[in-house]
């Protein structure tokens, strides 16, 4: 009895008390909705806690929460731009709070960093800047992680991807882009070996800075511009959040072991003044096939290839103006495939291709790329001025094929080795009401060298010291006339100790170039570089700018080195290249359209053309001086809220002046200069569950050079004829958290050869590109 009396007590005190809590809970309610109607799964939070709702298929949500006063309320769903509102809360009082959503656009929000190394307006920047937002990543990663391919087929400019590990000839306006991971140099002049752009998995990018034509705002290297990889920061409050990925990928010409997989990871979250993002991936491609089902060449190929990435982001803020991040990220893309090559021909077409059987040497790729970066920001210090610095590590070990009967009568496979250190800084500092000063300076220690995986010296050790100070300003003028310049100095030492070069070979086992002893000794290079640019922003239909700048490029040093014909380093051409660069544009904005036209022009005294030399089967660097010029078109246009069209156009020309008399008329080779793009897309969303893309890349002929009486062309001067490639991709969003893609590469299984495999032409890398492939995906979000 007593029991009993005790049960119902509790029971009714337990009653009372969740009446009075019901009593003190407020609702918020509402419905979110676009100009086409309801959006289900959208989402509604109040920021900084975990109280948030889903919109159900009427678009209406409701929390329910114990908080009292003003709020703040985020409305967000993936595709629409992020809306927030304030409110009052009081108990037991319901609050209406309704949202209309505009659709993302598809080109980046308006602020970037690396055109001038600060937070930055994109309007105010007097030069063309490509963006690549962290959807546009997303959206091409459901047909391709293939980083090279991303950005050929997003950027107009940037020569074609040749689907594989090098990015030979990847050219960015005819000249070479320094490649870097939140400002840490992945590229590595002392010895370009031209596979910097796979230096990342796309997956932990939050987004891809384009800034094209020669500069020297990051230093050496930038002659054709610069692709800044910006990793994934934490964007919103909560403690712990995610995504988990999984893809099954394949030949649709030629299924048979062409199945592949991938899975990825994403953690990240905020807690009081620290915030974290960690991830894992690793992908296993299978066999790539044509568009008739047969196998690619497997030299450099993507097809069985193991990729892992590895990324860890730690963020400390202890007030509003200061920040320490610390960043670390490792890459590792190696092949191992299961078959030998079989050399193409050119004169009959044949492509490169492979028959069963163990690859010779160690697994081609990225044998390990390591970044590892400490930064401290601080804004508003004295006078209103901010300071940003950084140290870095970086290393990576790339593997490159082997090469039989080369070395001393004998095979040899060569990797390249690179280890880079760095201190740099920057202050910025307000300039009265309109103006802005900043200055600092980087240090930069690259220790490269090309020796054979058996330990002989093909490239001995190249030590490089890099000092540069640097000083940038910036003013507005009568509100809209936004006045730039720049001057940075460089200074460069170069140390090598004394070798012996190898014994180069032909196929027949007859020297080529004898061994014999080379004298180091230091190379130092000096040189003040200068930036302006002009933009007046006053008018939205018609915005110009123009602009100059330098950059510099130390000469491949080690590509000199290991095919030295003298018996000292002082005696080689080792001259750095200093290119002057020169863009005129406008931007026009007329309602739901934007369209913008570039036209460039670089020069330098000092070229860095790859020439063939018959006589020793080697490419050479020919010192000429060059004039490359061309033009760039982009346009979007919205013409219904959920339909967004895109196309663009770029052209680059270059040609050299062989007898230095300032007549220009040699036209450089297919290396250099890529042939006329054109790219187009359509970005469709039918209902709010479900987006559809079709992606177009084309590329024109190019034909610029006579045959040799062979049949063939000289080394890199092969004619490029035309192919066209369609992507489609597609995503359905199942629920408010899990989504479905599909993504189909080369949609119309197009039989053609690379723009690379055609220049080329050398039999190896003779290979054709991929046939029509399928990724399907699915990708949950917590």
């Amino acid at each position: 009895m007593i029991k009993s009396a005790k049960s119902i007590l509790l029971a009714v005190v337990c009653c009372f008390t969740a009446l009075i809590a019901s009593a003190q809970q407020t609702i918020i309610k509402g419905i979110i909705q676009s100009k086409q109607g309801p959006l289900r799964y959208g989402t509604v939070r109040i920021k900084g806690t975990a109280d948030a709702a889903y919109a159900d298929k009427n678009g209406q949500y409701s929390i329910s929460t114990s908080r009292q006063g003003a709020v703040t309320l985020e409305a967000s769903l993936m595709g629409y731009g992020t809306q927030t509102q304030t409110a009052t809360l009081a108990p037991g009082q319901d609050v209406t709070v309704d949202w209309q959503l505009e659709p993302a656009s598809r080109e980046l929000g308006e602020v970037i960093v690396s055109a001038s190394r600060k937070p930055e307006v994109l309007d105010n920047v007097p030069s063309s800047v490509t963006v690549l937002s962290r959807k546009t990543i997303e959206d091409n990663m459901a047909v391709t992680t293939d980083i090279t391919q991303i950005l050929a087929n997003e950027v107009p400019g940037l020569a074609p991807s040749a689907q594989t590990n090098s990015n030979v000839g990847q050219s960015l306006r005819g000249r070479s882009v320094l490649i870097m991971i939140d400002g840490i140099p992945q590229s590595t002049p002392l010895r370009n070996g031209e596979v910097d752009l796979r230096s990342i998995d796309p997956a932990v990018l939050q987004r891809i800075d384009v800034l094209k034509g020669a500069t020297a705002i990051y230093g050496n290297g930038a002659t054709g511009g610069l692709i800044n990889y910006i990793t994934f920061t934490p964007q919103d409050d909560a403690v712990i959040a995610g995504k988990t990925t999984l893809n099954l990928t394949g030949s649709l010409a030629g299924l048979k072991n062409s199945a592949g997989g991938r899975v990825g990871q994403l953690l990240h979250g905020k807690y009081k003044k620290f915030d974290y993002a960690v991830s894992g991936v690793y992908e296993r491609t299978g066999e790539w096939k044509d568009a008739k089902g047969k196998l690619l060449g497997p030299n450099y190929s993507l097809g069985e290839t193991d990729s892992y990435n590895a990324f860890v982001k730690l963020g400390f803020a202890p007030n509003r103006r200061q920040r320490i991040q610390l960043m670390y990220n490792y890459y590792n893309s190696q092949q191992n495939s299961n078959y030998t090559l079989v050399n193409g021909d050119y004169l009959t077409g044949k492509p490169a291709t492979g028959v069963l059987g163990k690859q010779a040497g160690k697994p081609t790729g990225i044998n390990g790329n390591q970044n590892l970066q400490l930064s401290y920001s601080a804004d508003s210090l004295i006078g209103g001025t901010s300071l940003q610095a950084d140290v870095y590590y970086e290393s990576r070990d790339d593997v490159f094929y082997v090469s039989f009967g080369r070395f001393e009568g004998g095979d040899g496979q060569s990797h390249t080795l690179a280890k880079k250190k760095g201190f740099r800084f920057m202050f910025s500092s307000p300039l009265g009401k309109t103006g802005s000063l900043s200055y600092g300076a980087d240090l930069v220690n690259d220790v490269t060298s090309q020796p054979l995986v058996d330990g002989r010296v093909w490239v001995p050790e190249m030590k490089m010291f890099n000092m540069a100070p640097f000083a940038e300003t910036q003013w507005t003028v009568l509100d809209h006339l936004i006045l730039k310049g720049g001057v940075r100095v460089e200074r460069v030492n170069i140390g090598v100790e004394d070798y012996t070069t190898l014994r180069i070979t032909n196929a027949a086992g007859q020297t080529v170039t004898p061994s014999f002893a080379v004298k180091g000794g230091d190379l130092n290079y000096t040189a003040t570089l200068f930036n302006a640019g002009i933009r007046y922003n006053r008018l939205l239909a018609f915005t110009p700018y123009f602009s100059f700048s330098q950059g510099f490029s130390v000469a491949d040093i080690g590509l000199a080195l290991r095919d030295a014909k003298v018996d000292n380093i002082s005696k080689i051409n080792t001259e750095a290249v200093l290119v002057n660069n020169y863009e005129l544009g406008f931007v026009s904005r007329i309602q739901k359209l934007r369209f913008e036209l570039t036209g460039f022009m670089s020069t330098s005294k000092l070229g860095a053309e790859m020439v063939y030399d018959a006589a020793t089967d080697l490419f050479n660097v020919a010192r000429m001086p060059e004039r490359i010029y061309g033009v760039e078109a982009a346009v979007q246009y919205s013409p219904l809220t959920n339909l967004d069209l895109g196309a663009s156009f770029s052209y680059v020309e270059g040609k050299a002046d062989t007898g230095r008399n300032g007549n220009y008329r040699m036209y450089l080779n297919g290396r250099r200069i890529a042939a006329p793009k054109l790219g187009g897309s359509i970005h469709f969303r039918p209902v709010n569950t479900l987006e559809l893309q079709l992606q177009y890349t084309g590329i024109m002929n190019r034909n610029r050079f006579s045959k040799l009486p062979s049949g063939l062309y000289k080394g890199n001067e092969g004619e490029v004829k035309a192919y066209n490639l369609f992507n489609l991709n597609a995503s359905y969003r199942v629920t408010r958290s899990t989504m479905l893609t599909l993504g189909i590469e080369n949609l119309f299984n197009a039989d053609y050869f690379p723009a690379r495999s055609q220049w080329f032409m050398i039999p190896g890398f003779y290979s054709k590109g991929k046939g029509a492939s399928f990724n399907i995906g699915v990708a949950v979000r917590y």
